[in-house]
This record gives C-alpha cells, sequence and structure tokens, in this order.
C-alpha cells in the first residue's frame, strides 16, 4: 500500500475542516488550502473550536487537542501542496468547479500522490478522467459533520487501481471510520436513499399534505429518525440537495428523481438552510422558526 503521511485537502469549508480535524487527530501532517488565507485561518479556528468541545465534553484530551491542531498548517498555494501523499478534494458540489480545480492542481502534485473527492453523487470515472491520474482517483465520501460521523464511502473509478483503492481503506480505518464501498452510480449508496426521501418530504409540503413541523414531527417519532427531513435538508444545505437530486435525474434519467420544484425555488432565492439563516426554517432569531 502507498505510505500515506501527509494529507493535503482542497476546500477549508464545513467538509474541509472536519477531514482535517480527524486525520489530524488520527496522526497525519495535514495542509489546508482554500482559495484565500482568510478561508484557511476561518477553517483552522472552526477545528480549534470544535476540538475544545470535544476536550470539554470528555471525549479528547487537552494534549490531543494541542498536538493535533499542531499538525495542521496553512497551504496557501496549490503548489504547497507538493509535500502530500494523498490530496482530498472537498470544493463545492459543481463538477466545473473540481474540474477546474484537477486542472491547477494535479501539476503541483507528487506524480506518486493518490487524489481523492469528497463529491457526494458525481461519477469518479468521469472526474478521474480530468486528471492526470486516473488510476490514483478515487471517492471518499465522508458523511457530515465528519468528526462525529463513522461512515465514510469509498467509490472506486473504472480506472482506479488496487494499491489506491487498498490506501483509502487503510487511511480510513486509522480514522477509526467504517468503509461501505460503493459502485460508482449517481450519488453512491447513502444520497441515493437519502436525497429522494428529503425530495418527497419537499414534495410532501409543497403539495400541502402537512406542515414543516407536522412533516419533521412525523418522521421523528412516527419513524425514530433522529432528525426530520426538512431540518436535515437545511442542515445538509438546500443548494447541495439540489445539485444531488439534478445528478440523480440526469444520470438515472427516471422522473422519481425529479427536484421538487419548491426546493428549487428556495435555492432561487438564496433560502440554502442553515448557512445562509433560512430554509425550511427560519434560524436568524433565539430559535429555528418554519418558514411555511
Amino acid at each position: 500500500m502507498s505510505n500515506i503521511e501527509t494529507v493535503g485537502i482542497v476546500g477549508a469549508g464545513q467538509m474541509g475542516s472536519g477531514i482535517a480535524h480527524v486525520s489530524a487527530l488520527a496522526g497525519y501532517d495535514v495542509l489546508l488550502y482554500d482559495i484565500s488565507p482568510e478561508r484557511i485561518e476561518k477553517g483552522i479556528a472552526t477545528i480549534n473550536g470544535n476540538m475544545a468541545r470535544q476536550v470539554a465534553g470528555g471525549k479528547l484530551a487537552e494534549a490531543e487537542r494541542q498536538q493535533g491542531i499542531a499538525r495542521i498548517s496553512a497551504a496557501p498555494a496549490l503548489s504547497d501542496l507538493a509535500a502530500a501523499d494523498l490530496v482530498i478534494e472537498a470544493a463545492t458540489e459543481d463538477e466545473s468547479v473540481k474540474r477546474k480545480i484537477y486542472a491547477q492542481l494535479c501539476p503541483q502534485l507528487n506524480p506518486e500522490a493518490i487524489l481523492a473527492t469528497n463529491t457526494s453523487s458525481i461519477s469518479i470515472t468521469r472526474l478521474a478522467a480530468a486528471t492526470d491520474r486516473a488510476e490514483r482517483f478515487i471517492g471518499i465520501h465522508f458523511m457530515n459533520p465528519v468528526p462525529l460521523m463513522k461512515l465514510v464511502e469509498l467509490v472506486r473509478g473504472i480506472a482506479t487501481d488496487n494499491l489506491t483503492f487498498e490506501s483509502a481503506k487503510e487511511f480510513v480505518r486509522r480514522l477509526d471510520k467504517t468503509t461501505t464501498v460503493s459502485e460508482d452510480f449517481p450519488a453512491f449508496i447513502v444520497n441515493r436513499i437519502l436525497l429522494p426521501m428529503i425530495n418527497e418530504a419537499i414534495y410532501t409540503l409543497y403539495e400541502g399534505v402537512g406542515t414543516v413541523e407536522a412533516i419533521d414531527t412525523a418522521m421523528r417519532l412516527g419513524a425514530n429518525h433522529p432528525m426530520g427531513p426538512l431540518q436535515l435538508a437545511d442542515f445538509i444545505g438546500l443548494d447541495t440537495c439540489l445539485s444531488i437530486m439534478q445528478v440523480l435525474h440526469d444520470g438515472l434519467s427516471d422522473t422519481k428523481y425529479r427536484p421538487c420544484p419548491l426546493l428549487v425555488k428556495y435555492v432561487e432565492a438564496g433560502w440554502l438552510g442553515r448557512k445562509s439563516g433560512r430554509g425550511f426554517y427560519d434560524y436568524r432569531g433565539e430559535h429555528p422558526v418554519p418558514t411555511r
């Protein structure tokens, strides 16, 4: 297997900072890149705050926090990732954005480095074809929030070689997470099942079958879900939900994956959920309030 010691991460947002967090605590040196120094600083501050909460909750020793945060370094330029053995792209769920990143990133990397994507739905085979290392390209899809969720989906493209696959499995094992292996089909396993359920919940709201509160209460108490589907959609980000439904609809050509028009309307309004302050709930007050 490829010996992974240094992990580069492209994107210091919610997912990228979460991956950096767990990688550093597992003993990897982490190089964190984003398009501006401010974003990198914000990402590292988020990691530090989340680790501090783990210490306060008794889940992490203060010495472990200090060692973990010390392993994370800012990478202001893509060329700073040249020392990485594994680079994980955790940019926005937009194929054109990811392709532009690979075009700039690949010439900077060690020829033997593994390149992975944290995409939640886009074809690994298609993304790999936009790189110079299809054999050393793989999907490593973390669940959100990364420090809390135990599952990681591993997705091989048609060209991914066994060395890359086994190295990725060992990397995830060292993070103390569990892998599930998915074939390279739109949205893989988790989102292939989860997002149509969320989309159907939005249709249920759209058609007036129930209110936001009624739908979420029904699924929390009637199906024992820890979070209602509309609350979960807001947590994921409605733009991400729409993007995944569009990948499913385009990739499988089945009308059952048609994004609900209400989801489209919310995204067009900029009501993207928690991150924008409004979605199916309004988060701008002391407590979230349904918007419909």
